[in-house]
């Protein structure tokens, strides 16, 4: 086996590994806030357009109907979300902010300060590792 073969020098682990820490650093302040990180997830979408379908919620974060319905409706129950029928077409569920939804990006802003500081990287380095996760993430899902 090469060196370059080894578990430390994979990309792939290193992702994997990388995002279980992720997840694991935003578990307990997401926790503070009665959120799961797929919940966070799917709120800096609303945030950042207010409203969205299911369908273009599934196709942003990469989830399939089976995991996002649930998540869904444990966050409407929650009073975040409210989901209604299009008016243009009832076969498409939209997905908006309630008041309490919206009042709790407030409160994120803090954890993303806090997850920022435990990362120990810069914004720089941040911003450059998104792009380039997204280059492999975009290049691996158009070979598939």
């Amino acid at each position: 086996m090469t060196e370059r073969q080894a578990l430390k020098k994979q990309t792939c682990f290193a992702l994997y590994s990388t995002s279980r820490s992720f997840t694991a650093a935003y578990r307990p302040l997401l926790d503070s806030l009665g959120l799961t990180y797929p919940q966070y997830l799917v709120l800096l979408l609303l945030w950042e357009q207010d409203q969205a379908s299911v369908n273009e919620l599934g196709e942003a974060l990469q989830l399939d109907s089976g995991t996002l319905s649930p998540l869904l409706k444990r966050m409407e129950t929650a009073g975040l979300i409210r989901r209604h029928r299009a008016a243009e077409d009832e076969r498409r569920v939209q997905v908006e902010l309630t008041d309490d939804g919206v009042a709790l990006h407030q409160r994120v802003t803090s954890v993303q300060q806090e997850l920022a500081a435990k990362a120990g990287i810069t914004a720089e380095e941040a911003e450059q590792l998104c792009q380039i996760l997204a280059k492999l993430n975009n290049s691996l899902r158009d070979n598939l």
